[in-house]
Order: structure tokens, then C-alpha cells, then sequence
């Protein structure tokens, strides 16, 4: 787990208002705030928390949204009065802000950001997203 303590929230923010707008998330990355998992099994046995953290799959919602994967800009060195005009372009990703998504805890980077717990999960280890349709109207 990675402790980003040197870059957490000014003191006068509190945990509710922690702003993730600092935060750049970069390619084709997802910041997943994970669920609260369920501490008990159908049949009511309790689970400790080292089952509930070591599971592979996990769930949580999407926080921030990465600009996705960049796409190889063509050569134009052929044509020297072309000015040269590095302009980057991305292929969107699927997730976006709100979602829920399902993930595999195996390619997930775990870190600690104003007291909250976070994954970083790249958009091939997502296996499933839910989205609702009134966050977004």
C-alpha cells in the first residue's frame, strides 16, 4: 500500500470534503473508491478483515477517470513547412464518475489519500461496470 500523506488535504478540509480535483490520473487508469465489504456470509458466519481484503475480486465506485489511451501521432517529417503541432489524442476510456465497477484486486495499486482508501486499477482489470442512469441526468 502507497501512503500519499506528503500530498493529502490542507488541514482545514475535512474527510467529507477531500477534493480529488488535484489528483491526475494518468492513461488508461481508474481511481475506484472501494465498497465497504460485507463482514458477514449469507449463512451469518462473520468473516475477519484479511478474508474480505484478500478476495480477487473487488468492488468499489469510480472517483476519477484517466484521459484513456493515447493514440501514435503520424510522421509528417516529409513536409518541413508544417509546424510542428504535438497535440495528443486519446480513445476515451468506458468507465466514468460515479460507476460502479468490479475489478481484480491482483492489478490494483492500493493507496492511502486524506484517510481515504483508494485502488488505482487499469481499465483491462475492470471486468464489470454499473452505472446508473439518474447520476448522470
Amino acid at each position: 500500500m502507497i501512503n500519499l500523506t506528503n500530498i493529502a488535504p490542507t488541514p482545514v478540509m475535512t474527510t467529507a470534503e477531500i477534493n480529488l480535483d488535484k489528483i491526475i490520473v494518468v492513461g488508461d487508469r481508474v481511481l475506484i473508491k472501494p465498497k465497504s465489504p460485507a463482514n458477514r456470509t449469507e449463512s451469518g458466519l462473520y468473516l475477519p478483515p484479511s478474508v474480505q481484503e484478500n478476495e480477487r475480486v473487488q468492488s468499489g465506485y469510480v472517483m476519477k477517470v484517466g484521459p484513456g489511451i493515447p493514440i501514435p501521432l503520424p510522421t509528417d517529417e516529409d513536409e518541413p513547412w508544417k509546424e510542428p503541432g504535438e497535440k495528443v489524442k486519446y480513445i476515451p476510456l468506458q468507465a466514468k464518475e460515479g460507476d460502479l465497477a468490479i475489478f481484480l484486486q491482483k492489478s490494483a495499486y492500493e493507496v492511502m489519500y486524506g484517510g481515504q482508501r483508494y485502488f488505482i486499477v487499469p481499465q483491462h482489470a475492470i471486468l464489470l461496470l454499473e452505472r446508473d442512469p439518474d447520476l448522470l441526468s
